[in-house]
C-alpha cells in the first residue's frame, strides 16, 4: 500500500517542481508507474479534484505572490506559468482569487492560496468492500461512443447516459455496459454498449470493440444512482487499489455491467470490472 502512495506523492513532487515548464499527464504518471488514465483515476480520488485542477491551483496561488512582490508585466507571469495568451491567464486568475491580476498587485488586495498536497493515509476504522477475482475469454460489444476529458468526465458522462434515455426506442443499444477505455493523455473514450454476437448485424451508428481476455476484479454496486456508482468507484481507486496485493493493473479500461431493472430501485444491481494481472 505505502509504495503506491508514495509512487502517487513523488508525482505530485515533480508537478510542484515543474509548474513553470508545460506539463503532459503521462510524464506525471510515469513517475508513479501508472497509466495516465489509472493515474488520473486514484490522483481524483486520493485528492479530491482532478490533476488539471490541481496544477491550475498552484499556479494560480503562485503567480498570485509574484504579482504581489514583483515589478513584472502579467504578459510575463502569464508566460512563466505556460498560458498562451494573458487573456486566458487573467481569465483563470479572476476565476480562482476572484480579482483581477491588475488588482493583485494593489496593497492589501484579497487573494488565496492553495498549499502543496501531501498524501497522508489515516486508518478510522474498517469499511468493507465486496469483490470476486474472475477470468474472462476475450468478447466483442458494439455501442456509440463518445471521448471525454478526464477533468470533466464525472460531470459529463451521466449526461452522455440521459441523452442516451431520451433516445428510448429509437436508441440502437439496450446499455448493458459503459465502458471508459484510455486513447491517451487526459482522454478517454465512452461506449454505451452491448455484448456483440457473431453473425449479427451492426446498427449503422454503432462500433465495435474487442475486449481481450483477462483477469477482472468485480465489485458490486446496489442501487441505480449516479452518486452510488461514482461513491463505489471513489472507494475502489482510493481504498482497494492501494492495498492490493499480488496483482496490478493491466490494460486500458474499465466496465460498468447494469442488471436488469428491478421492483425497488435499490435492489438494482450494477457491477464495476477492473483488469489485473497478476505479479
Amino acid at each position: 500500500m505505502q509504495g503506491k502512495i508514495e509512487g502517487i506523492q513523488e508525482s505530485i513532487d515533480f508537478i510542484e517542481k515543474n509548474l513553470t515548464r508545460e506539463l503532459d499527464i503521462e510524464d506525471i504518471a510515469s513517475i508513479a508507474v501508472l497509466s495516465p488514465s489509472y493515474y488520473q483515476r486514484i490522483f481524483g480520488a486520493l485528492c479530491g479534484m482532478t490533476v488539471g485542477e490541481y496544477i491550475r491551483a498552484r499556479r494560480m496561488t503562485l503567480a498570485a505572490q509574484d504579482l504581489s512582490r514583483e515589478d513584472v508585466k502579467v504578459i510575463d507571469i502569464a508566460n512563466r506559468y505556460c498560458y498562451d495568451s494573458p487573456d486566458s491567464f487573467a481569465k483563470t486568475f479572476q476565476k480562482f482569487h476572484g480579482i483581477t491580476p491588475s488588482q493583485a498587485r494593489e496593497a492589501g488586495a484579497s487573494l488565496k492560496s492553495f498549499a502543496p498536497l501531501h498524501i497522508k493515509i489515516t486508518m478510522e476504522g474498517g469499511t468493507m468492500l465486496d469483490y470476486r477475482i474472475v477470468e474472462k475469454s476475450s468478447f466483442t460489444i458494439f455501442g456509440i461512443r463518445r471521448r471525454f476529458n478526464s477533468d470533466t468526465s464525472y460531470q459529463d458522462i451521466p449526461k452522455f447516459w440521459d441523452e442516451y434515455k431520451e433516445m428510448g426506442a429509437n436508441c440502437p443499444v439496450k446499455g448493458t455496459f459503459g465502458i471508459c477505455v484510455d486513447v491517451g493523455g487526459k482522454d478517454s473514450d465512452y461506449w454505451i454498449a452491448d455484448l456483440y454476437e457473431p453473425g449479427n448485424d451492426i446498427p449503422e451508428e454503432c462500433e465495435t470493440y474487442q475486449i481481450p481476455e483477462s483477469i477482472w476484479a468485480q465489485f458490486v454496486c446496489k442501487g441505480q444512482s449516479t452518486n452510488d456508482l461514482q461513491n463505489l468507484n471513489t472507494r475502489i481507486w482510493s481504498e482497494w487499489l492501494p492495498s492490493l496485493k499480488g496483482y496490478e493493473l493491466a490494460g486500458k479500461y474499465n466496465i460498468e455491467v447494469y442488471g436488469s431493472s428491478t421492483d425497488n430501485p435499490k435492489d438494482k444491481e450494477t457491477y464495476i470490472w477492473i483488469p489485473l494481472r497478476k505479479i
